[in-house]
């Protein structure tokens, strides 16, 4: 991807995936600076159990977001973001400019500030009997977590879940949260009804390493074990192996491991990607970088000296080594059926395995 093109196109993704109905002119008392423009602010939460993180609570206007069809990432599909923020604070997010839409930083505004739209589950019932035709399915995962801690909190995603069900809707759940166990009888009955895909995120083995990324996300044991749930529950989950750090979690042997261990515990396909560094994002890593791995910070300023992604030689590389472990492990290589199962791909036309 050429750096201009590709960063442009990239903001208008995420301009395309804004919340509807969240930017008016109202300004709310006591609103904190970068939510003045909330005029569906309910009120501003904060508990011991949330150290540090506050939750506004918001009515939305709607449930369901349709993506433009000249949207960079899943063009023409439907997605559903209870939240917007994430407390798993993953230092690599993509999802972290769409913070700036609200005035709120991408850094630990994104992590400790978090929007919840409690009304959403009300709404989506209203949208499911109003429209004259339904979505062929719907994504979740696209933007922040829809099973992150507040989850446990506020509850939204069964409501939502068994709406879908009811309309046959079918829909697709990405996640690094354990608490989707909670919801796993209720989403085995509705792939009973209606087609339901499942991918966990697990990139790293080195707790220490995921720890210092990912310092709000599940343990990689929790999410293993949440991984063979989806298996106990019948569901063949994708695992979405991302990202590969560039001299940390690339070499052969590990990526072997890893995907012995994910197919172990109950992987039915992987799909890997390389670290994605947009324009923002970068500096943010490179900053946990000076913490953590200040060796690296010339190998890493050469690799996304250009571009978001890494050279394409270097992809090949990763690619040539995931496939091998995926060979050796006995699980099926990604091609477009793994991606498109998550609405990855699109409304585009889809060429024939």
């Amino acid at each position: 991807m050429e750096s201009g093109i590709g960063e442009a196109q990239h903001h208008a993704r995420l301009s395309d995936l804004r919340w509807a109905g969240q930017r008016i002119d109202a300004i709310a008392p006591g609103a904190l600076p970068g939510l003045t423009r909330l005029g569906n602010l309910i009120r501003s939460v904060r508990t011991p159990e949330f150290e540090g993180i506050t939750l506004h609570e918001v009515l939305t206007k709607s449930a369901l977001n349709h993506v433009p069809a000249t949207s960079a990432m899943l063009p023409g599909e439907w997605t559903i973001n209870p939240y917007r923020g994430c407390t798993h604070a993953c230092a690599y997010c993509f999802a972290r400019p769409t913070h700036e839409h609200l005035g709120l930083d991408m850094g630990a505004d994104f992590d400790n500030q978090l929007i919840v739209k409690v009304n959403l589950p009300d709404v989506l019932r209203r949208e499911l009997a109003t429209k004259r035709t339904l979505p062929e399915r719907v994504a979740f995962g696209t933007n922040t977590d829809p099973y992150q801690r507040a989850e446990g909190r506020y509850q939204l995603m069964p409501p939502v879940i068994d709406a879908l069900t009811g309309a046959r809707v079918s829909f697709s759940i990405l996640t690094k949260g354990s608490m989707i166990r909670r919801d796993l009888d209720r989403l085995a009955a509705a792939a009973a009804r209606v087609n339901v895909e499942l991918g966990m995120s697990i990139a790293f083995l080195d707790e220490e390493l995921r720890r210092t990324l990912e310092p709000g996300a599940p343990s990689t044991a929790a999410r293993l074990t949440t991984l063979r749930a989806m298996r106990d529950a019948g569901f063949a989950p994708t695992v979405f192996v991302a990202p590969i750090l560039p001299h940390l979690t690339d070499s052969t042997d590990q990526i072997d491991t890893l995907i012995g261990t994910l197919a172990s515990a109950g992987a039915g396909a992987i799909l890997p990607t390389p670290l994605y560094l947009m324009r923002g994002v970068k500096e943010l890593f490179f900053t946990w970088l000076r913490h953590t791995h200040q060796d690296l910070i010339p190998v890493y300023a050469d690799l996304y000296a250009s571009s978001s992604r890494t050279p394409r030689p270097y992809q090949d590389l990763i690619r040539a080594r995931v496939n091998r472990a995926l060979r050796n492990h006995g699980l099926p290589l990604p091609d477009f059926t793994a991606s498109d199962r998550f609405a990855l791909l699109g409304k585009r036309s889809i060429p024939a395995p």
